[in-house]
């Protein structure tokens, strides 16, 4: 079984793979690829982490731990790059650790981009939920706290939950619904909607840097790094590279344009065009919108759900905006969910594919040519995990995964060019000894600062899926099948 497991799956059978079966339609653009990355990235992390970072973790500092996670990323999202403009197939980080570290590997991976995309459609729900609960409460339509809070929370030690006697959270489960449907009727119109919803945000994320600036008093500025209270993680420099983990969930989503090769008219050419140009831009408006923000309000009143928000609250001559960027945060949100929600129905279909899940998640709708079972598992999976955990529990998880994936992508664009430096490369990541290793260094150090809770909840979601891959997966991979038979070979062709 170790051998198999070190079992890799060629190129030229991933391309095969892409080319026969299951089709889905090539219909996006490397316009479409980059503002669906955009679409993925901009979303809770600026409009909700910023200020929790910024009072728990960094202060005033917060644009350093932007630009701390966005390197890393920057770093992965070079690799994620070369990978996809080689493999351009569907599946992202899960098929390229099939094509270079063995099956093994790549289960591992695709076990944990289930955690990513999954459980950030319903993070991001309970977040959307919060914002529309109190615009709704602004137009004094209310929605009783049962219906709109999960009934479970984190425990003292945040390693166990608790009751909070609401019942459900009913609006994060009805955006879900609503996002899988859009998405089970068909990628070009998931595009055109997610087009319109992220040219709404980045408006109003840019109406806040151009009026809020004029309010920034710099004595909130000082002292720039707080002193460290004496814990790792709080404050100081090490506070930093807290908040940098933290707010690392506000990069989610670079990633999952890769998912949508497939998908892609040129992919070679455009995944690499979509994945860094999306990243570039969210990173710049990032780290003015933190600086902005902790110059508007004392770092130490931003620990609350809608910072942006608050800042905008404080000052009278503000007041007009403050309607609208609560309406772009739900708007924000709701992009996120639509490609965190293309993206993990992707993976289903990959790794059904691969003989790793059930045949049905590979299903493709006979007219929509969507993933149409893998869409709806997905909804009605982020639906329930957002109608009952609290965002907090999810976002460190959804991190955690992430990250993990990154660390895998960087080390396997290493190793495949040590293995296989014959390959063509239509993008090359520069420097690769020094990109490859500081990106897994980076997005390691970001895994530790997360927390031991976080680190046991990822050993369990790990054990939970080893169970899966012995019990199915091993058995059923196309690999074990006198077809794949071939392929079972641990040097990459």
């Amino acid at each position: 079984m170790a051998r198999q497991l070190l079992a890799t799956k060629s190129i030229a059978e991933l391309h095969e793979q892409e080319s026969t079966g299951n089709q889905l339609r090539r219909a996006l653009t490397a316009t479409q690829l980059t503002l669906l990355g955009i679409g993925g990235i901009i979303g809770t992390g600026i409009f909700v982490l910023t200020g929790v970072a910024a009072a728990n973790n960094a202060g005033p500092a917060l644009p350093l731990s932007f630009i701390v996670a966005g390197l890393g990323c920057t770093f992965a999202g070079l690799c994620y790059a070369e990978f996809a403009a080689m493999i351009p197939v569907s599946g992202s980080a899960y098929s390229y650790s099939y094509a270079t570290l063995g099956e093994g590997i790549a289960w591992f991976i695709g076990w944990n981009l289930i955690l990513e995309y999954l459980f950030a459609v319903a993070t991001v729900s309970v977040g959307w939920s919060g914002y529309v609960v109190s615009l709704l409460d602004q137009w004094h339509l209310h929605i009783p706290d049962a219906l709109s809070h999960a009934p479970l929370d984190q425990g003292a030690d945040a390693l166990h939950l608790r009751f909070t006697g609401a019942i459900i959270n009913l609006p994060a489960i009805l955006i879900v619904a609503a996002i899988a449907t859009i998405c089970y009727i068909g990628i070009k119109q998931s595009a055109v909607f997610n087009s319109v919803i992220v040219t709404i945000k980045v408006t109003v994320i840019v109406l806040f840097i151009l009026f809020g600036v004029s309010y920034i008093n710099t004595d909130n500025w000082h002292p720039f790094v707080p002193p460290n209270t004496g814990t790792w993680f709080v404050y100081g420099p090490s506070g930093i590279l807290g908040a940098a983990g933290v707010i690392f969930f506000a990069y989610i989503g670079f990633d999952a344009i890769s998912t949508a090769a497939q998908e892609s008219k040129n992919p070679q050419r455009d995944l690499p065009i979509g994945i860094l140009a999306s990243l570039i831009i969210c990173t710049i408006l990032y780290v003015i919108v933190s600086a902005v923000l902790t110059g508007m309000v004392s770092y130490k009143e931003l620990n609350v759900s809608a910072p942006v928000a608050l800042a905008l609250d404080k000052y009278p001559g503000l007041h007009w905006l403050g309607g609208w960027v609560k309406l772009g945060a739900i708007f924000g949100m709701t992009s996120v969910m639509l490609v965190m929600t293309i993206a993990q129905a992707r993976i289903f279909f990959a790794m059904a594919r691969d003989g790793l899940l059930p045949t049905f998640f590979g299903r493709v709708h006979p007219r929509f040519r969507t993933p149409s079972t893998g869409t709806v598992v997905t909804g009605v999976s982020a639906a329930v995990i957002g109608g009952l955990f609290p965002v907090g529990l999810l976002g460190h998880l959804v991190s955690i995964g992430t990250l993990a994936a990154f660390v895998t992508v960087c080390i396997g664009v290493l190793v495949l060019r040590q293995t296989r430096p014959d390959l063509p490369r239509p993008f090359r990541a520069p420097w690769p000894w020094f990109t490859c290793i500081a990106g897994a260094l980076v997005c390691g150090l970001m895994m530790v600062s997360l927390g031991p809770a976080t680190w046991v909840r990822l050993v369990v979601w790990t054990v939970i899926g080893a169970l899966v891959y012995v019990l199915y997966g091993y058995q059923h991979s196309c690999l074990r099948t006198p077809a794949g038979g071939a392929a079972a070979s641990p040097r990459p062709a």
